[in-house]
């Protein structure tokens, strides 16, 4: 998920009894809810390194282990330093900070888990993917849900209210930008933001923020739990669509589109191609052909020699659905490399890769 997203459970669970538990909660938990994607550094080093590192190492059991205990001693350590400055004594206590850097930390997976692009639970001991198939990357409920009771605790401020507006303002702007994001789900997010906004001027709910940050993460739980099953139900009646036309192929994903929780975009997957539906729930005809089939591709010395390349191998680890292409050239072979996860256009989106290889198949330098 969005860094939006895991910052806003962070806080929202400060603002529940967890709060309580200790001085600096809230830093406590929203950098925990944070910490397994300071793997970001790797697109620095490139973009198909970051695409074999992210998701990975930081995201694996070993560092969910390891994380938190680290991030509780830094807490803590900054808290003495502070302390001792102001020759007070320290205001956290290192337990507490334990257990809220584990629970932060431990709601970064499973939030990265319900979306297509997956995450690897299991590293460094196995670099197997996992995937819940549930939740868009960007999910403007998910900050509605969980937001409510963050902005009412930290809107006392002008500037507080003001850099609140800022956001508001901006995180409409994406979703209305987003051409995929029905109307009626623009108008429901508006009018969520207009209730917020009338709730935090009536002031009533201040001092039950506990309350509100509860009800708020708990239907944020059913909502996910919704949105879980929805998949596994899209899945389902796929495969049952297909075998009722008789045709062939197997479901291979059921995902979210954005902001609308009644659709899925299905990938259907044969020996030759891959097809692409979309199911739509408030349809009386459920489903419709989500534009043209896209094969799989060749297969050959040619596909081989292109996967050799260094420049390929972060892309080779992350990459779910390939697709191969070969254009001929002059002096040799074009092999693009492409995701339909995220690249139903070849040569644009998410996870598309060329190489260049000579008449004999080596591997010429990216340009």
């Amino acid at each position: 998920m969005d860094p939006i997203a895991h910052s806003l459970v962070g806080a929202s669970l400060s603002e529940t009894r967890l709060g309580r538990l200790t001085a600096l909660a809230t830093p406590t938990l929203i950098l925990a809810a944070n910490a397994p994607d300071i793997d970001i550094v790797s697109t620095a080093i490139g973009r198909d390194f970051s695409l074999g590192f992210r998701r990975g190492w930081t995201h694996g059991v070993l560092a969910l282990a390891v994380l938190p205990l680290v991030l509780a001693v830094l807490i803590a350590l900054v808290d003495h330093v502070f302390a001792k400055l102001r020759r007070e004594p320290a205001k956290a206590r290192v337990a507490p900070l334990m257990i809220l850097s584990y629970i932060g930390v431990l709601t970064h997976p499973l939030l990265d888990w319900l979306n297509t692009y997956g995450i690897r639970l299991l590293m460094p001991f196995d670099g197997r993917w996992f995937y819940g198939d549930a939740l868009f990357i960007i999910d403007p409920w998910v900050w509605l849900l969980i937001g409510t009771a963050v902005v009412l605790a930290n809107t006392q401020s002008v500037v507080s209210r003001a850099v609140w507006l800022t956001l508001s303002v901006a995180l409409t702007a994406l979703v209305s930008g987003v051409d995929a994001v029905p109307a009626t789900a623009r108008w429901i997010w508006v009018t969520g933001l207009v209730v917020i906004i009338g709730v935090r001027v009536w002031n009533g709910a201040q001092h039950q923020l506990p309350r509100v940050a509860t009800v708020g993460l708990s239907c944020v739980t059913l909502y996910i739990a919704a949105m879980v099953a929805g998949s596994r139900l899209a899945s389902h009646q796929a495969s049952d669509w297909l075998n009722q036309r008789g045709e062939i192929g197997s479901v291979v994903m059921a995902g979210p589109l954005p902001a609308n929780p009644f659709v899925r975009d299905i990938v259907v997957v044969d020996e030759r191609h891959y097809h692409f539906l979309e199911l739509n729930w408030l349809r009386p005809d459920r489903f419709k052909v989500a534009g043209l089939p896209i094969p799989r591709g060749p297969t050959g010395p040619i596909i081989d020699a292109a996967l050799t390349a260094s420049h390929v191998r972060g892309l080779l680890t992350w990459i779910r659905f390939p697709a191969y292409s070969v254009e001929t050239l002059a002096d040799g072979f074009r092999v693009t490399i492409r995701d339909v996860r995220y690249t139903r256009v070849e040569g644009l989106g998410l996870g598309t890769v060329s190489v260049e290889l000579d008449s004999n198949l080596r591997v010429q330098p990216p340009r």
